[in-house]
């Protein structure tokens, strides 16, 4: 992974003033993430949860406020009833500049924040108007792979077992050097039994797919070949808008859990229950995504608190131009630049 978030292109981006959206936007929005994983930090290993999410919710609105864009959250912490801040629908920003879709994760692994655990992340990312499915919060089936492999080579429709082969075959590889990454949870137990009888490995995580799912566009670096399995369907958005940038294929199908889903899934334009997504039908277009670390990870460094400094790490993708960049940045004074 390390490797991978090196990568540059060679054009002289003093012209990358395309259409869609603006380069400008790339070092804003990881301004944004910065501010969420700081927020959210100051809160690791106490135990509370929705104290941690709301921090990190706070600061990233605070900041969304900032950019000169005309946004709409289309993935955010639910519907206006029932989260104050960063709602499906709701319009941040300054009202001016490009209209533009924006999903939130604010806090990517509560729990694991709540614990001090790796991997907690902060995201966001942003698209053109209407590049982003506007995913209504219930699970998704998901399944991924990272880039170099033929159009369909991993297939919700196909069997684990058959997954797990038709990948090591492409992959010029013994199905017992692949490894799937699949979220520790009791509905996975048939999955897991059935990747493990295939003869691959398992790496179990206990939260944050988001992650898991961009460990497969490096795996020689992470370890990870496929990730498998059910989470939420908005953070299968945001993990797309990353797979957008870099590349890989992912495939999701919503699952609805009782009729009130069901009906949300149609009022948000998703006619089709049983429809199964790919990478452009989740993410399209110009899309730029933002994720910084709030505790340590195989994917970014967490926020390191020294005095009244504080280190963040983040990686910011766009895929119009293929740039993926990490970035360090230490900040000053943070009580008065990031109030708790």
């Amino acid at each position: 992974m390390r490797a991978l978030l090196h990568q540059e292109d060679g054009r002289d981006m003093s012209k990358d003033r395309l259409n869609g959206l603006e380069r400008v936007l790339v070092l804003e929005v990881a301004r944004v993430t910065e501010a969420a994983a700081i927020a959210a930090a100051r809160l690791r290993g106490r135990g509370n949860e929705k104290a941690a999410d709301k921090a990190a919710v706070d600061a990233m609105r605070r900041e969304l406020a900032l950019l000169t864009i005309d946004g709409t959250v289309v993935i955010g912490e639910g519907e206006m009833d029932e989260a104050p801040m960063l709602y499906i629908g709701e319009k941040v920003g300054s009202g001016e500049g490009p209209e533009v879709d924006i999903a939130v994760d604010p806090l990517e692994g509560t729990t694991i924040c709540a614990k001090s655990m790796p991997n907690a992340l902060a995201v966001l990312a942003i698209s053109e108007k209407g590049g982003l499915l506007n995913a209504p919060d219930m699970y998704m089936d998901k399944i991924a792979v990272g880039p170099g492999y033929p159009v369909g080579i991993v297939d919700l429709d196909k069997t684990p077992g058959d997954n797990i082969r038709d990948l090591a075959k492409a992959k010029g590889v013994p199905v017992g050097e692949i490894t799937a990454c699949i979220l520790d949870r009791p509905r996975h137990a048939e999955l897991i039994k059935a990747v493990r009888e295939a003869g691959a490995a398992v790496r179990l995580i206990p939260d944050g797919d988001i992650a898991g799912v961009i460990w497969t566009t490096d795996a020689q670096e992470t370890g990870i070949d496929i990730y498998m399995g059910s989470g939420g369907a908005p953070e299968g958005v945001l993990a797309a808008a990353a797979m957008r940038c870099v590349g890989g294929q992912i495939q999701g199908r919503l699952k609805p859990t009782n009729d009130e889903e069901r009906t949300r899934a149609g009022q948000m334009g998703i006619t089709d229950i049983n429809r199964k997504f790919n990478l452009e039908d989740l993410a399209s277009g110009d899309v730029i995504f933002s994720a910084t670390g709030v505790t340590d990870g195989s994917l970014l460094d967490g926020v390191h608190f020294r005095g009244d400094f504080a280190e963040t790490e983040t990686v910011v993708m766009r895929s119009k131009s293929g740039t993926v960049r990490r970035i360090k940045t230490r900040f000053r004074d943070i009580g008065a630049r990031f109030p708790a």
